[in-house]
């Protein structure tokens, strides 16, 4: 039976008639058609896709909802179209009964429709019990069905009204109630039912989850967050949750298992490769050697995240199909005005169909891009807390393979790379597919002419490899301006107290012009590349269009073959010109997957290497709190034959010479090293105080408690028997005080206690000391001593012990030397550090203009100029293709061509010319730019006094060179260019349009308010989540590096876990901005392309209806262009975006211009005389200093006659004010009172430089900066190599120096009878004499001398 036979015996209902349905003015489809095809397309759809679709629930099980009048709603709904299909193959049956001829149609489709509507209503209902709020394959399937009824039912209205005779009451009737319950079932389809009973609570939940199918594929779930982004600036409260599938308890433990799994694969593959017979011993050891394999992290990847990126791929290859419907569309258009005689509708269908497909596109193409920003963020949270863990747990000498910084880097740099690649990978496998399809329709259309094109645009790719090579180059003088500059920021004291700044700022300033050159090579071929990039589409277009006129007189150049061939010519442009780039950023990130895997399989702790044996109620007195055994050679190489048993309530001191193994043995006892053999033992938890104090930056109260919970009276103690309460005072927020990196605002002796206080708190059944009370005074060491009676496992050098008084680390310079104890504890005074904060707002213009006074006025207006001439020969070029189409063809000939084709030509020339000027104009202005704010921030910064970088943490001052530097380099240049072409691209654009079709003038304007509004609203929001991601990224870096420190007194301290929290929720807290801001994206994205689709569809719609005033060519001209304008709308708010967000580093930049400043470095007319100081002579007189404006005297009345040649010691407790007289003389800090003269000079009336080189410290903290020996010793090059020789001499030193291979220039790597004692006691002088004399007066000094054990 045919199909005809199958909708009508007789046949004469025909499955398809041309007639009926194409070439006539009312089209209409068959009955048969109707019956079938139009019947079965949604069944089919349903019943593909409703298997994986349940497998898909099974999986994904969210919940269960209640039943609600929405889903009674559709249940009901799919019951009444069950019934209806039912009774249409009941009535059939009867009016066959009754002699009626019915064909097998009218039975086979009403119940195959019948038990597809079954199927939906389950569906409806399995949906709700797994806890699906809104259904996109059911929302299609109603859409699909509503669509494929609406011809029907438009068919069923015209028969009614041509042939009211032959209407069927019963099934008009029934089909007009099933059209009826299909638009009320697409209307419920759309709405959103109430969240899962089983849902955990979360505070601001993201809307997304709950979101309908329509709010989620056009993001309108994200529209309240922009209104009160427009509303107000967003700050951190407005921000939602990440969904829990984005969350780093989610994601992190997926990528960690998976990892283990490819670890264990490989030691499985070792373990059986290692198995041979006694008779093989030989091979064996030859067979060792070889390696079997590194476990592989891209499968560890792939395996993690591949099944939800393949969603991607599939919206990829839908959207690569669709580009190539506008061309097509384009020729049918430019086919029916060439053609009078097709019907009208012909191009409204075009138009309508175009629009649709444009529509469609975008959705895809933003879904497509949303999936791989998602899948690229949680990628990134994925490394960033498999590196996290892993850190926690790699042994010492792995930990010693890599600093601190290149560990960083795994979770900055290289878990970045992979997050950007991720967004753009699948063009490795689209790109080819779009040169293929776009090869195909050129051919198609041209010929084998389009061949010299293709041949054009390939050459124009190869300059994008070489635009990486250099790049590369330029990131390793990148790379070390930033370590020196990392090293001058740690190093700035000694900088200053060595009046070194000039001698390091030129070092940094030649690195950076080494920068600048290769970034201006850069530039020209970034020249290069945007002239292909945008003369790309035309310079190909002539080659193209030359070849084939030239080849063959008859070959005719009409509007269908230039404008179709310049559209797929725009498409061929992109795939080419990213396949390149993406290679490259994969080669980037292959390197950088290799350093991860490096570091991931990095050799971890072993558990094992201390027992925890369980704590017993009913254990005897004498049980053993440690204990090792070992009959040989323990715990790794360090230490042999070590046999200790160590009982309960036992306090131990482990003695010995510098390298005996002391801290070695608590290494061992931490677990810290490897054991080779026997055993260790320790019984209950264990608190850990290391040689160097580790202090977080957090409160003094939060260091202490250490994440345990507060116990007021257990604290006060502790803090008590720790000595810390006279710290309380002084510190300006007491306990609540914010502590600095590294503990910057603490002497040695205050971080050693609160570090002691720390283990005290915990309270814990083992105490392991390392030299705990080296740093502090003798008699807060007793203190501690006497009132810390606890079973302790301590090991104490004799060196200390015997010198616990005087071997003191001298204090730091920070205000903790403030003698004034009465403070208001207020919580600004506790805080230190000055984080980066998210400005609000927009950019001001100012910052713009300084911008532009940086680059010059001048070049900035000829820029302007410039892109003005090339967009006006643009518009000339093509404008000039549509008149050659529509010349006349003589003789099957178009007579003019040679001149055509020579003025196009002419005009692409002109073109070319006026991009690469303008381009190379932008990128030199650019590179002006940048020398200019870096060599003024980096002069500020290093004017800038010390009590500056005491309150700016050094990651802020980095950032400022890598980040923001980087910006001002590379970005800002970049999106000038793009966004000034985008710009005239949409303005020549409208120009084009306008022209061609007038009355598009109606819809453009309010389409132009409707975009100015859309991007005003955008920006508001986006502006405001980028500063938001970006100020929450640094502390995820900064607690990275600070546990990167602390690791072995974390690990001792079991608080691995709480730091793993932390850091998670640090990394999910910066991924709650960055999320929105790529929903915002998205969000723009698909409105402003809808504005660009109406712009497409007026453009089509007003030309079909003026089609007999309109020639192909303007036709094809204004179409072609309205094609570009959705893309160029797009990329122009998106540039203005980024240009908002990119220029606020110049902003970030000249801010440092605006703070505080030391003296001048030197004076322009100085009286010093030659050889100052000459005799040392040094006169202090009621002298006083502050350390901030708002404290008090640090150390006042300061009155002191010092002869030259004197030796004077300045001594006191902590608090006395001792740093703070040396930071006076050298004025690090400027004098608040009084004077200080030497040799009669007053050192207040000199320039800084000429004071500090005059006169030398040895500073507390020992600094070598990157470089050679001698470069350290002797920055300027002021001295000869025997002077040099000399002081390594006296500073017995010479021997090591001649025993190095490259002695002066070895590379250094980062990082008495005369003597009189000053004594001050609350910042003011108590005593001054010599030390026989102060111990004769029993004063301060003498109790000093007394509790350090001297007399």
């Amino acid at each position: 039976m045919g199909i005809d036979n199958f909708c009508s015996l007789d046949g004469s209902d025909p499955f398809w008639d041309w007639n009926r349905t194409w070439q006539t003015h009312n089209p209409d489809l068959t009955p048969c058609f109707q019956n079938t095809v139009l019947v079965w397309i949604p069944c089919l759809y349903l019943w593909l896709f409703a298997p994986l679709y349940i497998l898909y629930l099974k999986r994904n099980d969210r919940g269960y909802i209640c039943m609600t009048h929405l889903n009674r709603a559709k249940t009901a709904i799919g019951f009444t179209l069950w019934l209806i299909c039912w009774a249409d193959v009941f009535y059939s049956f009867w009016e066959r009964s009754h002699g009626a001829t019915i064909a097998p149609v009218y039975l086979v489709s009403p119940t195959m429709l019948g038990v597809t509507m079954l199927l939906a209503t389950f569906l409806i209902q399995y949906e709700r019990m797994k806890g699906v709020q809104s259904s996109g394959v059911m929302l299609n399937f109603w859409l699909i069905t509503i669509v494929c009824a609406t011809v029907t039912f438009r068919s069923k209205i015209l028969h009614a009204l041509n042939e009211p005779a032959s209407v069927n009451v019963f099934k008009y009737t029934t089909f007009y109630i099933y059209y009826t319950m299909l638009l009320i079932s697409l209307i419920l389809a759309c709405l959103s039912d109430q969240p899962p009973t089983m849902n955990v609570f979360v505070q601001n939940p993201c809307p997304e989850s709950g979101a309908s199918f329509l709010s989620r594929i056009t993001f309108w779930w994200i529209t309240g967050l922009m209104v009160t982004g427009y509303k107000r600036p967003l700050e951190e409260k407005d921000l939602w949750s990440l969904n829990t599938e984005d969350k780093s308890q989610r994601v992190v433990p997926q990528l960690v298992r998976r990892w283990d799994q490819e670890c264990n694969k490989v030691k499985r593959s070792e373990a059986r490769s290692q198995f041979f017979p006694p008779s093989n011993r030989q091979i064996l050891l030859v067979k060792t050697l070889k390696k079997t394999g590194d476990p592989s992290l891209f499968c560890a990847l792939c395996r993690t995240f591949g099944p939800y990126f393949l969603v991607s791929s599939l919206y990829k290859i839908v959207h690569d199909i669709l580009m190539f419907v506008g061309p097509e569309i384009l020729r049918l258009l430019i086919q029916f005005v060439n053609d009078s005689s097709a019907p009208d509708w012909h191009g409204y269908f075009y138009t309508t169909l175009l629009f649709v497909c444009t529509c469609v596109q975008t959705l895809i193409l933003q879904k497509y891009f949303h999936v791989c920003f998602v899948t690229g963020m949680r990628l990134r949270t994925a490394i960033v807390g498999a590196v996290y863990r892993k850190a926690l747990v790699i042994t010492n000498a792995a930990r010693r393979t890599s600093t601190v910084g290149e560990i960083v880097n795994l979770m900055s740099v290289d878990a970045q790379r992979f997050m950007d690649l991720i967004t753009y990978i699948n063009m490795i496998w689209s790109a080819p597919l779009q040169v293929i399809l776009a090869l195909y329709f050129l051919w198609q259309n041209l010929g084998p002419s389009v061949l010299a094109g293709v041949a054009v645009l390939n050459l124009f790719s190869c300059s994008a490899g070489l635009f990486v090579s250099i790049s590369l180059i330029r990131s390793s003088f990148k790379d070390n301006r930033i370590k020196l500059m990392n090293e001058v920021l740690n190093g700035i004291k000694v900088l200053k107290l060595y009046a070194w700044e000039l001698a390091f700022k030129d070092k940094v300033s030649a690195i950076r012009e080494s920068e600048l050159r290769v970034l201006k090579k850069t530039a020209y071929l970034g020249a290069v590349s945007t002239f292909t990039w945008v003369c790309a589409p035309f310079l190909v277009a002539l080659s193209t269009f030359a070849v084939y006129v030239l080849v063959d007189e008859h070959n005719i150049l009409d509007a269908q073959k230039a404008f179709v061939s310049l559209a797929l010519f725009n498409i061929l442009r992109f795939p080419l010109n990213m396949l390149p780039m993406v290679i490259s950023s994969m080669v980037q990130a292959s390197v950088s997957m290799k350093r991860l895997r490096v570091f991931l399989s990095h050799e971890e702790l072993d558990e094992d290497n201390v027992e925890r044996p369980a704590i017993s109620s009913c254990e005897s007195s004498d049980s053993q709190a440690v204990q090792i055994c070992n009959k040989t050679n323990v715990v790794s190489l360090s230490l042999f034959r070590i046999n200790v048993r160590i009982p309960e309530g036992a306090f131990v001191a482990v003695v010995g010479h510098v390298g005996s193994g002391k801290s070695s043995l608590l290494s061992a006892l931490l677990g810290e090293m490897q054991k080779q053999k026997g055993s260790v033992s320790i019984k209950g938890s264990v608190a850990y105080v290391p040689q160097q104090a580790w202090i977080q930056n957090a409160t003094l109260k939060d260091n202490i408690l250490f994440g345990r919970d507060g116990k007021d009276s257990w604290y006060q103690k502790v803090v008590e028997a720790c000595a810390l309460l006279p710290d309380l005072e002084i510190l300006p927020g007491g306990d609540s005080t914010e502590i600095g990196e590294k503990g910057v605002n603490l002497s040695g002796g205050q971080k050693q206690r609160v570090s002691v206080a720390r283990a005290v708190y915990c309270n814990c059944a083992v105490y392991l000391l390392d030299d705990p009370l080296s740093a502090v005074d003798a008699h807060v060491g007793k203190h501690i001593f006497g009132s810390w009676c606890f079973s302790v496992s301590c090991r104490q050098s004799l060196n200390s012990l015997n010198a616990a008084g005087t071997g003191k680390t001298p204090q730091k310079t920070e205000p903790n030397d403030v003698a004034a104890t009465k403070k208001t504890k207020s919580a600004e005074a506790a805080r230190l550090t000055e984080a980066d904060k998210a400005n609000t707002g927009r950019v001001k213009l100012s910052v713009f203009w300084e911008y532009m006074k940086a680059i010059g006025l001048p070049l900035s207006i000829f820029s302007i100029f410039l892109f003005f001439c090339h967009h006006l020969s643009s518009l000339g070029s093509n404008y000039w293709l549509s008149l050659w189409t529509d010349d006349p063809v003589i003789n099957n000939t178009q007579p003019n061509r040679e001149m055509r084709l020579g003025v196009y030509g002419a005009l692409g020339i002109s073109q070319g010319i006026a991009v690469f000027c303008y381009s190379v104009a932008v990128s030199v202005g650019g590179i002006l730019a940048s020398r200019y704010l870096h060599q003024t921030m980096l002069y500020n910064i290093l004017r800038s006094p010390m009590s500056f970088f005491e309150r700016t943490p050094s990651g802020n001052l980095v950032n400022r060179f890598a980040k923001e530097t980087d910006t001002i380099d590379s970005v800002i240049p970049s999106i000038i260019k793009m966004f000034m072409g985008s710009m005239f691209n949409v303005l020549g654009s409208c120009a084009v349009i306008l022209i061609a079709t007038p009355l598009v003038a109606i819809i453009i304007p309010p389409l132009g308010l409707f975009y100015f509004f859309v991007q005003r609203f955008y920006v508001a929001s986006s502006r405001q989540l980028k500063r938001l991601e970006s100020v929450s990224r640094s502390p995820v870096y900064t607690h990275f590096n600070e546990t990167l420190l602390g690791t072995s007194v974390i690990r001792a301290f079991g608080e691995q876990q709480r730091f793993i929290t932390e850091s998670d929720g640090r990394v999910d807290h910066n991924q709650k901005a960055y999320f929105p801001s790529i929903v915002a994206n998205r969000w723009l994205a698909v409105r402003l392309e809808f504005v660009g689709n109406l712009i497409v569809t007026s453009a089509a719609l007003f030309a079909v209806m003026a089609r007999d005033s309109l020639s192909p060519g303007i036709m094809g001209l204004s179409i072609s262009y309205a094609l570009q304008v959705t893309a160029s709308l797009n990329w122009l708010v998106r540039m203005s975006s980024e240009l908002e967000t990119s220029i606020v580093a110049v902003e970030k930049v000249k801010e440092y211009g605006d703070t505080e400043k030391e003296a001048e470095w030197r004076l322009e007319h100085s009286t010093l005389p030659a050889g100052w100081p000459t005799a040392g002579h040094i006169e202090i007189h009621n002298f006083g200093l502050r350390y901030r404006e708002d404290l008090e005297l640090a150390i006042s009345d300061i009155s002191v006659n010092i002869e030259g040649a004197e030796k004077v010691g300045i001594v006191g407790r902590t608090g006395a004010g001792k740093s703070s007289l040396t930071l006076g003389l050298f004025r690090i800090i400027e004098a608040a009172q009084g004077e200080i003269r030497i040799d009669g000079v007053n050192i207040a009336e000199l320039g800084l430089h000429e004071l500090r080189s005059r006169i030398t410290i040895i500073p507390q903290d020992p600094v070598l900066f990157s470089g050679s020996l001698r470069m350290n010793l002797d920055p300027f090059d002021g001295y000869t190599d025997e002077e040099v020789w000399r002081a390594l001499e006296l500073a017995h030193l010479k021997n090591f120096v001649s025993g190095l291979p490259d002695k002066l220039n070895h590379e250094c790597s980062e990082g008495g009878e005369n003597l009189r004692v000053l004594v001050l006691d609350k910042g003011q002088m108590a005593e001054f004499d010599s030390p026989s004399n102060l111990i004769a007066k029993k004063g301060i000094f003498y109790k000093m001398a007394k509790d350090s054990g001297l007399v």
